[in-house]
């Protein structure tokens, strides 16, 4: 079966795994919390505000009972004493008074259950004024011969517990959610610490080995990335030192063939094979530089505006067109040399095919985009992600004897991409194209 994925928690879920978990452990609690309360006011607090409220109705039923049989007026203020000693609440009858005619709201538990009782125990019209006084209830009952006022303490009406209940399970409910922060706090680090060494190493910065800690699967997921991180480094190692002595190992017989080429003199049938040697040579040339893009440099602070103003002398030079627009002192920790190969690059590309060249540098919130753009002939989007692959040339304008080898932009890119980054191309706005270079920041 299928489950459907709610996209809208998404935007209400905290984004980090410390909240998420947080979260996790908060809302049970929550709800045992609204669970136990919802239970203890609709049981215990209802019981409890219920006898309290009855055993005052019958005090007060008691009372007006003793009034009815008493001769005259003149023995109430024995009754009402007594009525104070013996149940605290203290009365005054008002003769010939009668209520104010108007709606009864009850405004809270205690008024309903008190009304209840009186209506049960007492049988007569009432009004009861829970607000005007701090300490006391005041209740009003119509008699035959005028209104009693009844002044009943609140301790005889509310029960403390309730509070005391509410603040004991609200008081340890932040405790327990203060504990459990830290807790989770120093579970999520150690991820913490394995996401941050995991972007440096994609960023081709040095990474050494650290603590294993934190829970058992947090631990074999460092364990893991060690044993990838060293299987990666070993394998670029190898492939590096292959590629760049396979290389090396070409120029001995390249500079042999040159020199017989060379003491053949000049002659029609050896033209051809001459530009074989030469085409040769410029191959080893561009391995090497592959090789070398692939090396073991680590990444410093570097000045990018000073090095793209180096790269821009180069090439102006070499009779190209360069107007470069970027930030001062703008320091990023990079491979000098490899994003300096990077850059000459890209201009250089720009250069065998375009009049006019144009660097801007924008710096974004994460990210630092250089855009190299020329008015060349530019390239064909469906033909733009192939250009990219290892010694891949294009036809027309970019063909073999003006295309170099096809490992310019294939250099360019891996060079890119060791720095967290990434290098696309698209059109550009002077009408060639656009190569965008893309380094964190």
């Amino acid at each position: 079966m299928v489950i459907p994925q709610l996209w809208f928690l998404n935007t209400l879920l905290p984004r980090s795994l410390l909240g998420r978990s947080l979260l996790i452990l908060v809302t049970p609690l929550v709800l045992l919390q609204v669970v136990s309360t919802w239970v203890f006011y609709d049981s215990h607090w209802d019981t409890v505000t219920k006898r309290l409220a009855q055993s005052v109705a019958g005090d007060i039923a008691w009372t007006v009972a003793q009034m009815r049989a008493a001769p005259d007026e003149a023995g109430y203020d024995a009754i009402f004493a007594a009525a104070r000693n013996d149940t605290r609440l203290s009365m005054v009858f008002a003769p010939g008074a009668t209520l104010p005619d108007g709606p009864v709201v009850r405004r809270n538990l205690v008024d309903r259950k008190l009304a209840v009782a009186l209506t049960t125990l007492v049988g007569q019209p009432f009004l009861i004024d829970s607000r005007s006084r701090k300490n006391e209830v005041e209740i009003h009952l119509q008699l035959p011969g005028g209104v009693l006022r009844v002044e009943a303490p609140r301790l005889r009406l509310y029960s403390s517990t309730a509070y005391v209940f509410v603040l004991w399970m609200l008081g340890t409910s932040l405790i327990l959610f203060a504990v459990a922060t830290v807790f989770m706090r120093d579970q999520v680090r150690p991820i913490r610490r394995l996401a941050a060494a995991a972007e440096a190493f994609g960023k081709g910065h040095e990474v050494p080995d650290f603590a294993l800690q934190g829970a058992a699967e947090v631990r074999q997921a460092a364990t893991a990335f060690n044993l990838m991180r060293g299987r990666i480094s070993r394998q670029i190692t190898q492939r590096t030192e292959m590629l760049a002595g396979v290389s090396h190992d070409l120029r001995t017989p390249l500079t042999r063939m040159k020199l017989e080429l060379a003491l053949l003199g000049e002659r029609p049938d050896i033209g051809d094979l001459k530009a074989d040697v030469a085409e040769m040579e410029t191959m080893v040339e561009g391995y090497l530089a592959f090789a070398r893009g692939e090396g073991a440099e680590q990444a410093a602070p570097t000045d990018l505006a000073a090095l793209l103003e180096e790269v821009v002398a180069s090439a102006a030079r070499q009779g190209a067109r360069v107007c470069l627009d970027a930030p001062k002192e703008l320091v990023l920790p990079l491979r000098r040399d490899a994003l300096r190969r990077c850059l000459v690059n890209l201009v250089s590309n720009a250069h065998r095919y375009a009049d006019r060249i144009a660097i801007v540098v924008t710096r974004g919130e994460e990210n630092i985009e250089i855009a190299v753009d020329d008015d060349g002939p530019g390239i064909p989007p469906e033909r733009r992600e192939d250009v990219f692959k290892p010694f891949f040339r294009l036809e027309g304008s970019r063909n073999r004897d003006t295309g170099g080898i096809g490992l310019g932009l294939t250099i360019a890119r891996d060079v890119a991409r060791g720095h967290g980054g990434d290098l696309t191309l698209e059109e550009s706005p002077l009408g060639g194209l656009r190569a965008t270079l893309r380094l964190p920041l």
